[in-house]
């Protein structure tokens, strides 16, 4: 099985994920807090450019700053 069939956010619904511009993605990043496959969902984000969304607990600024730090 892939971390994408084990991951929690398989079971939530995208919508929790990708919330309206504005809104709280603290749910969401609890929910990924307690997920196994947490660290393997942002290194995928990372590596494809997501640009939107809460990727391994991480927003898409988190994920800028992430990724700018690395170089």
């Amino acid at each position: 099985m892939t971390w994408q069939e084990n991951a929690l956010c398989a079971q939530a619904g995208p919508e929790f994920f990708f919330p309206a511009p504005g809104s709280s993605t603290r749910e969401a990043k609890q929910l990924c807090g307690a997920c196994e496959g947490r660290v393997a969902c942002l290194e995928y984000a990372l590596a494809h450019d997501e640009r939107f969304g809460v990727w391994g607990g991480l927003s898409e600024k988190e994920r800028f700053r992430l990724k700018r730090s690395r170089g």
